[in-house]
């Protein structure tokens, strides 16, 4: 290697290590438990394809150190906005409070809600590219209350996942039922249910399946 070609390789080589302790530098600053690991996903190479890859691990690193949703229920006019999900656990407290207002408005009773349907709630928010709240028409219901409400709607399941604290009914007003309704398709989570002429959305962290009411 001739000495002009020896320059030029030792320049792209501290190019390429400004680079990459750059990048690192700035998500341990973010991120202090991270930034081995994220150190490990990162070869020297600087191609393209290599600097795509890093700037999404950085990019998916800080997007979920937090899960927030905010939901306000239509029927106790009650709202809640809180993150449920830090640093890779569950946050005892915000997922009480998420069972308190998820739970049946006829008769009071709260139940444990499925951790994944919130993260199919969050998920679907993420997607549809807003931050505004859900508007929730039916979270938990227990049994008293489905049978009650299958009297009067053929349409409701007798072992509807509501009972369960796996589906919820929602609106999204400033995004609108049919974008909603596409972002919880393409997620291919669980089940979606489309209902135009009442204004909302089903969706349950069952089977993937698609309906319209």
């Amino acid at each position: 290697m001739n000495e002009r070609r020896k320059i030029t390789y030792m320049k792209d080589l501290d190019r390429r290590s400004i680079i990459r302790m750059g990048l690192i530098t700035t998500v341990s600053m973010l991120l202090p438990g991270k930034a081995w690991a994220l150190q490990r996903l990162m070869p020297h190479e600087t191609d393209s394809a290599k600097i795509t890859f890093r700037e999404k691990a950085i990019s998916g690193l800080i997007e979920e150190q937090e899960r927030q949703l905010c939901i306000y229920n239509l029927h106790t006019k009650e709202h809640s906005e809180t993150i449920y999900w830090r640093n890779g656990a569950y946050i005892d407290s915000a997922l009480k409070e998420m069972d308190f207002i998820f739970r049946d408005h006829y008769n009071g009773s709260v139940k444990k809600i499925d951790r994944r349907l919130l993260d199919f709630l969050y998920s679907i928010q993420q997607k549809a590219g807003t931050n505004e709240p859900f508007h929730l028409i039916s979270g938990y219901r227990s049994k008293r209350t489905n049978a009650r409400l299958r009297k009067s709607n053929k349409g409701v399941a007798k072992k509807s996942l509501h009972i369960s604290g796996k589906a919820a009914d929602i609106r999204l007003p400033e995004v609108g039922i049919k974008k909603l309704r596409r972002a919880a398709y393409e997620l291919q989570t669980g089940g979606v249910g489309y209902y135009p002429r009442s204004n909302f959305v089903h969706i349950d962290v069952g089977r993937v399946r698609f309906w319209r009411g």
